[in-house]
């Protein structure tokens, strides 16, 4: 019995071993995401900023259009995770639009990911109302964020920030304000 279980842990070790380090598996040059400590804002620099994958998907508004993160290639592209059905959502919205209209005239854009809302009518009542001028992706599944190696698609409302080069240079896994991500997005608009 003792050499049945002294043979499975040394399996297991060995296992794990070739798992671990650079030279273990391929390391791909997509942003994989890593809340480290648990951390809810997340800043990522030189070489830490990852490429995002060319996230898509309907247009809320507008059945049949689509929408890419590539679309907002140059810009600074703030993308917001979302649902009308989110409570916290209903604060956040109003404040990225005033961060929207006060900089994208300093190549800001911001982008809303509508997830979990199975009937289009009530995300688009929810902009309307709140007269958001900003476009939103319509992914109710939310298979988008899939893409996101590791991003918890649990987590809503949250918030993305590329660079110009549209690399991850922040992640809020919270609910924000426009004072929380302003200073970042005027950083990353002067690079």
């Amino acid at each position: 019995m003792k050499r049945i279980l002294a043979a499975v842990l040394a399996s297991v070790f060995v296992l794990a071993g070739c798992s671990t380090g650079n030279d273990a598996v391929s390391q791909g040059s997509n942003f994989e995401f890593v809340a480290p400590g648990g951390k809810t804002d997340i800043l990522y620099e030189g070489a830490d900023r990852q490429p995002i994958p060319n996230l898509s998907g309907e247009d809320l508004m507008t059945e049949g259009k689509t929408i890419s993160v590539a679309d907002y290639a140059g810009q600074v592209v703030v993308i917001n995770i979302w649902g009308q059905w989110c409570a916290p959502c209903r604060t956040e919205a109003p404040e990225l639009e005033k961060l929207y209209l006060a900089h994208q005239d300093k190549g800001v854009q911001v982008l809303g990911l509508d997830v979990r809302d199975d009937d289009r009518s009530a995300p688009q009542d929810f902009v309307r109302n709140r007269q958001l001028t900003y476009p939103s992706i319509y992914d109710p599944p939310g298979r988008s964020l899939l893409q996101l190696s590791g991003y918890p698609r649990n987590v809503v409302p949250s918030t993305i920030i590329l660079d110009k080069q549209q690399r991850v240079a922040a992640v809020y896994l919270r609910s924000i304000l426009a004072s929380d991500i302003e200073p970042v997005v005027q950083r990353l608009a002067a690079e």
